[in-house]
């Protein structure tokens, strides 16, 4: 699997990573460059951004293509991993790009595998707990199939997740294709967008303008949030593991959105109030990873705590506010 530089004789190992200006994208792309990868990274640029690998410019172990994953990908040259990140990832924007969700998850996905396929390389799908819907079991082990409502707004996302965790079996079954499945749990922390729409820089950017922090219903819903530093460990310890079947990666720590807005207030020293409105069509009450095989076939768990994860997240936000960002209204 390894690929002998053209330079000296030490081994170099080539990661392919689809959606790699993304927030998780990104992340992995300097995790793979510490570990000595060099890293061809992929992004059309929807949702993902420049910035966030702007600070990789003339690292000669780093190449950038921009791209459209759901089209023909043509590289020249060995690939050993690619992780298949690409995807609208928050409501706020597969809400807003339902046919571009759809065909990612579906083409994308089919393109990818097919590179797979073809440079004899190791993939790993980015999945996601959204394939369990509204659960009826809590916490989610792997090997419950979900309660998704597919014709729902939030379909768009759920069956093209589903999707591309059907069509990665079919190759692995088919071709042999060597194959890993991580479904990610709620993910958290610096390089995600003010404008995300999900609930960390919702919450975040309207408390450090001491505006009403909105939570949908009554707040009792619950999530539980990776930092990305320990997500990221996880799935590379998957993607290097022996194991081709889904796998959890996410904190098992549960809260109450309610709880999690009143933390944010308190560690912001905002002055924000809370404000109620309707709980979204489809909106999972309940999400909880069952992290046992992670535990068992990874020897992984998460680290940092969320008072740790939500300070280092903080002070990202703040930073970029101080810049001159701007603040979406909420």
């Amino acid at each position: 699997m390894l690929t002998q530089s053209n330079s000296n004789s030490t081994p170099k190992i080539i990661s392919l990573i689809t959606g790699g200006a993304g927030f998780l994208g990104s992340h992995l792309t300097d995790y793979l460059l510490a570990k000595g990868h060099s890293v061809i990274a992929i992004d059309n640029l929807v949702t993902g951004s420049t910035a966030n690998i702007s600070h990789l410019v003339g690292n000669p172990n780093f190449k950038f293509i921009k791209q459209d994953i759901t089209e023909f990908i043509y590289l020249d040259g060995p690939v050993d991993f690619v992780w298949h990140f690409a995807s609208p990832a928050s409501p706020i924007d597969y809400l807003e790009l339902p046919i571009q969700t759809l065909k990612v998850g579906s083409l994308g996905t089919h393109k990818a595998l097919g590179l797979a396929k073809h440079k004899k390389a190791r993939i790993l799908m980015a999945s996601t707990s959204e394939i369990y819907g509204d659960p009826l079991v809590h916490p989610q082990p792997e090997s419950y199939w979900g309660n998704v409502n597919t014709i729902g707004p939030r379909g768009c996302y759920d069956e093209a997740k589903r999707f591309a965790e059907a069509l990665v079996m079919a190759y692995h079954r088919e071709h042999q294709v060597d194959t890993r499945i991580v479904r990610i749990f709620n993910t958290y922390g610096p390089r995600m967008r003010l404008n995300d729409g999900r609930v960390v820089p919702s919450f975040i950017g309207s408390a450090l303008q001491d505006q009403p922090v909105t939570v949908y219903g009554d707040g009792s819903q619950t999530r539980s949030f990776c930092y990305v530093s320990d997500l990221i460990e996880g799935i590379y310890r998957l993607m290097m593991s022996n194991t081709h079947l889904p796998v959890n990666i996410g904190n098992p720590r549960e809260i109450s959105m309610l709880g999690f807005a009143n933390a944010i207030i308190k560690a912001i020293g905002s002055k924000s109030s809370i404000v109620y409105t309707p709980l979204p069509k489809d909106d999972p009450k309940l999400r909880q990873p069952d992290i046992t095989l992670a535990r068992q076939l990874l020897n992984w768990e998460p680290k940092i705590s969320l008072e740790e994860g939500m300070e280092r997240t903080i002070a990202f936000f703040k930073n970029l506010v101080e810049k001159g960002a701007e603040i979406p209204k909420t």
